[in-house]
C-alpha cells in the first residue's frame, strides 16, 4: 500500500470514529426507549438496507473499487465473511448495549469498549500479527488517555461493566476477523451490508422471546415505540449513519492497515464523543479530560510516525 493511499484509510477509519462518537448518546437513549435487543434490531436492519442501492451504484459505477465477487469461491468466502463478521458484531452490539441498558454510563461504556486498542495486539499474537515497539508505547498511552477522558471520580467495577469489557474483547475480535477478510480482497460494502443482516436477524429472537415475551401482538407497537418521537431520531442516526456509514468505513479503511493501528484511530470515538459534547452541547471540558484527548491524539501521531530503516 502507498503511503497515499495508508493516509486515506487512516482518514476514513477517522470519520468513522467521529461518526461512532456522536452515535453514542443516541444508542444510549434509544436503547433505554425501545430495550436493547430492539434498538439493535431495528438499527442493523436499516443498515443493511441503507446499503443496497450503494451496492449497486458501485457495481455499475466502481467508484469504490471492483471486488465484486466473480465466482463460486468468491461468493462462499464472501458469505462466510458476512456470517462471521456478522455474529461478532451481534454478540458485542448486544453486550455493549445491554450493559448501558443495565446501568453503566456513557463515558465509563465508552473507556471499557475501548479497551479493544490493547486486546487487538494481544490477540493478533496468537494469529502472527506482529506490531513495532512504537505501536505498543502508542497503546498504553493511548489507555491512559483513555482513562483520563472517560472516568470521572473512582473507578469501580459493576456488573453492567464486565457486560461491556467482555464486549470489548468481542470488537476486537470483530477487527481481526475483517481484517482477515480484508487481506482476501473481499467486497467491504456487500461484507458490511450482510453483517448488518445477520445481526438483525440473530437479535430478532432475543427481542421477540425476551422484550415481547413471545408475544407476536407485542410486535406492531413495539416497532410503532421505535419508529416514532425520540427513539427513531436514534434509530435512524444509528441506523444510517453508525451503521451503514461508519461501519463501511471502517471495512474500507482496515485493508492494508495494521489492525492494531486501525483500532488507535478508531479510539478517537472517545475522544470525539467528549468534544462534540463540548463544542455542541456546551458541556465543561475538564483538564483532566484535556490532557486524555491529547494523550490519544500523540499516541495516534507516534503509532504513524514512518519506521526507521536502518542503513547497511
Amino acid at each position: 500500500m502507498t503511503n497515499k493511499h495508508a493516509k486515506i484509510n487512516a482518514f476514513l477509519l477517522a470519520v468513522a470514529a467521529l461518526i461512532w462518537g456522536i452515535a453514542f448518546v443516541a444508542q444510549s437513549e434509544g436503547g433505554d426507549v425501545t430495550g436493547p435487543y430492539t434498538f439493535t434490531c431495528i438499527r442493523y436492519l436499516i443498515g443493511g438496507i441503507v446499503l443496497i442501492p450503494i451496492i449497486k451504484i458501485g457495481d455499475k459505477t466502481k467508484f469504490y473499487g471492483d471486488s465484486k465477487p466473480k465466482n463460486d469461491e468468491e461468493k462462499k468466502t464472501l458469505r462466510i465473511a458476512g456470517l462471521c463478521c456478522g455474529l461478532c458484531l451481534t454478540v458485542a452490539t448486544i453486550l455493549q448495549q445491554l450493559g448501558l441498558y443495565l446501568g453503566t454510563t456513557a463515558g465509563k461504556a465508552g473507556f471499557l469498549t475501548a479497551c479493544y486498542i490493547i486486546l487487538v495486539p494481544i490477540l493478533g499474537l496468537f494469529l502472527k500479527k506482529k506490531c513495532q515497539k512504537k505501536v505498543w508505547i502508542a497503546v498504553i498511552i493511548s489507555v491512559a488517555g483513555l482513562y483520563l477522558l472517560c472516568i470521572n471520580g473512582e473507578f469501580k467495577m459493576q456488573g453492567s461493566d464486565i457486560i461491556t469489557l467482555f464486549g470489548s474483547v468481542v470488537w476486537a475480535m470483530h477487527i481481526l476477523t475483517i481484517d482477515h477478510f480484508m487481506i482476501k480482497k473481499v467486497d467491504p460494502v456487500r461484507l458490511s451490508s450482510r453483517q448488518f443482516f445477520v445481526t438483525a436477524f440473530i437479535s430478532a429472537f432475543p427481542m421477540f422471546f425476551i422484550e415481547m415475551n413471545g408475544d407476536f401482538s407485542k410486535v406492531i407497537p413495539a416497532v410503532a415505540v421505535a419508529l416514532s418521537g425520540k427513539a427513531l431520531v436514534s434509530i435512524l442516526f444509528a441506523g444510517v449513519m453508525s451503521s451503514g456509514i461508519a461501519f463501511t468505513l471502517q471495512i474500507i479503511g482496515q485493508r492494508g492497515v495494521n489492525p492494531t493501528v486501525a483500532s488507535l484511530i478508531m479510539s478517537l470515538e472517545s475522544v470525539f464523543s467528549v468534544l462534540a459534547g463540548w463544542i455542541i452541547l456546551g458541556e465543561k471540558l475538564s483538564l483532566k479530560e484535556g490532557i486524555g484527548c491529547v494523550l490519544i491524539f500523540g499516541a495516534i501521531v507516534l503509532a504513524q510516525l514512518p519506521q526507521k530503516v536502518d542503513s547497511k
